[in-house]
């Protein structure tokens, strides 16, 4: 890859001192007519084709469509076109894996059904919401125009020192990431300001050798693919697709299973290899973003890149030594799982399960695979992996723990807790809805209440990065009894009901809101708003900078005396504030019934 000088590091960091550059009008809207999208068609790669632009035609209208584009996006294609490398290990056009044919299938009913309260109080209570939402979109505008101003271009805004950063390859990670978010909030400006950015990035400019494949493609190519079906602004596509051709070259190994790191030079040259102990998350959390890509362009590589990989996984399912569920790390060379110990819901496994219901139903039902994996994988981590803990008030609550299996077969489970795992609540009320099976809703609610528990619980209303509790045992009526008070690191108490607090950070992380949400859509139940309300009051408090809101090191003091870090990751605009605003939405605006979140909380739009 070419080393770039600073004057050329991104086309659009040239406007850092001017973030708000005017733009040009365009003399036709960007919410197409079928005279618009043939006129566009020459314009178009190839190989996205008439496929691409009729179903941007045919896409269903919802609330988030209709806005017209009032400027000149101008695309400019990559320094390097990824689609022109000979693939070393191709699979024949004749044995790909197709995307499934056929209608797509009648699911059930995700979301509850809202019924409007025209009464007094109801008129109230929606205005409350409407606060509380304008409250969200104001954090965000803040974090943003700090963005705009002094990070403008860069991966991230380091929000006390007002400086930018590169963690994902210098290809403005957080710009890329927000753009859904700008559209959600209604920030249309702000939105093809970023965009007009976007589609100017050049992927071959980078300092890096290599990228971090699972991450490219959940913030990148999942955040480019999400503003393209809210917007259907082409170009958006366009890039998307080149990002997606780079993306693709990961699967050119001897097992087609993609690597941690893909290695430009080595992937140009056919030297990829797969890992034989890498974090299962990494492998195989892409499949919502290259189906979607797939489905967009009519390019059935895209879907064959992760359907061999879904393949693989249903193969190998019950073959571990926790039969049903995989290892934290997977010999791809190999493809052998059943030596690694250990198993987890957190940190480098999470994405891999909650994307079985969510690319079932990004495939309108017709993949059973997806329903087959979930049923088999969530079964054996409510037997061996949720766990009870003892806790002050005896609540009744769940915590995904850590397990491991030794060389006979016995099962430990470690009671740790990692606020990345708060995702499993909504997954097992996603789940429960899809597939008809009403008692994993009921063990989403008890996991999300578990992770707003231990929000509750602490000084300053955040759960830790990782915290310890004492479980349960199955055949006891988990009284608490007055259990051990144990310390922190600073000598002091930790509440009860805590073990430690092993890494005391929160680092804006989305995952606790994330199940919050997915619990409200789901149930109903105005409670989940409440305890949003409290989660965002206590994360603003905590976290806020002159700037916008960082990472802090210790969640275990009181919010008014946090240490910030530094730190603002891309997440905290496309999930955290994305959730949190979105709970205090009208419920049918991105319905849970015509959207998937990606693992990134990209919506794509449902067949």
């Amino acid at each position: 890859m070419a080393t770039q000088s600073q004057e050329t590091r991104l086309a659009c960091r040239s406007e850092t001192l001017d973030p708000k550059h005017p733009l040009e009008p365009l003399s036709h809207p960007s919410d197409p007519t079928l005279g618009h999208l043939l006129a566009l068609l020459p314009t178009i790669d190839v190989h996205v084709g008439l496929f691409y632009a009729v179903s941007s035609l045919l896409s269903p209208r919802d609330s988030t469509k209709g806005t017209k584009s009032r400027y000149q996006i101008e695309y400019v294609k990559s320094s390097f076109d990824w689609s022109t490398v000979e693939e070393t290990y191709p699979v024949p056009a004749s044995m790909r894996k197709s995307l499934p044919r056929g209608t797509p299938k009648k699911l059930r009913a995700v979301q509850h059904k809202f019924r409007t309260d025209k009464s007094s109080a109801g008129i109230g209570r929606r205005q409350l919401l409407t606060d509380r939402r304008n409250e969200v979109r104001d954090v965000f505008v803040k974090s943003w125009e700090s963005y705009a101003r002094y990070a403008w271009g860069w991966d991230e805004l380091a929000p006390v020192s007002g400086s930018g950063r590169d963690t994902f390859g210098g290809w403005a990670a957080t710009l890329v990431d927000s753009l859904d978010t700008l559209w959600i909030m209604d920030l249309k400006e702000e939105f093809y300001e970023a965009a007009a950015a976007a589609v100017r990035i050049d992927w071959d400019n980078t300092k890096e050798t290599a990228c971090n494949w699972f991450e490219t493609s959940i913030r990148h190519l999942g955040g480019l693919l999400s503003a393209y079906d809210l917007s259907q602004e082409p170009t958006l596509l366009r890039k998307a697709v080149e990002l997606g051709d780079l993306l693709y070259m990961g699967f050119d190994t001897p097992t087609r299973m993609p690597p941690f790191w893909l290695d430009f030079e080595l992937a140009k040259a056919g030297g990829l290899r797969p890992g034989i102990h890498d974090p299962a998350a990494s492998t195989t959390s892409s499949t919502l973003e290259f189906t979607r890509l797939a489905q967009l362009t009519g390019e059935n590589k895209y879907y064959d890149g992760v359907g061999r990989i879904t393949e693989v996984l249903l193969q190998r399912q019950n073959e571990t030594r926790l039969p049903g569920i995989w290892p934290t790390f997977l010999d791809l060379k190999r493809l052998d799982f059943s030596r690694e110990e250990d198993f987890t819901l957190g940190a480098l496994a999470d994405s891999m399960y909650e994307m079985f219901p969510k690319a079932y139903t990004l495939l309108g039902g017709l993949e059973p695979a997806y329903e087959e994996m979930y049923s088999v994988a969530m079964d054996t981590i409510a037997e061996y992996v949720l766990f009870r803990p003892k806790l002050p008030d005896q609540a009744n609550v769940l915590i995904p723990g850590n397990v491991r299996v030794s060389d006979n077969g016995k099962v430990s489970l470690q009671g740790e807790a990692q606020h990345l795992g708060c995702f499993v609540g909504g997954m097992f009320g996603l789940g429960g809805k899809l597939f008809g099976r009403p008692e994993h809703v009921e063990i989403g609610e008890k996991v999300t209440r578990g992770c707003v528990w231990a929000y509750d619980a602490m000084p300053s209303g955040i759960m830790p990065e990782i915290c310890g509790f004492v479980p349960c045992s199955p055949h006891e009526t988990c009284s608490w009894e007055d259990e051990e008070t144990f310390l922190d690191d600073h000598g002091q108490a930790l509440p009860k009901g805590f073990r430690n607090a092993r890494d005391p950070r929160y680092i804006l992380r989305p995952e606790a809101i994330e199940s919050v949400f997915y619990m409200y859509r789901i149930t109903g139940k105005e409670e989940y708003q409440e305890m949003a309300w409290r989660m965002f009051q206590s994360i603003t408090r905590a976290t806020g900078t002159e700037l916008a809101y960082s990472a802090i090191a210790d969640v275990t003091v009181d919010g008014s005396e946090t240490e910030k870090t530094d730190s603002m990751e891309s997440f905290w605009f496309s999930e955290t504030l994305k959730y949190f605003y979105l709970i205090f939405s009208p419920p049918d605006f991105i319905s849970l019934d015509a959207y998937v979140f990606n693992t990134e909380a990209h919506p794509f739009r449902r067949p």
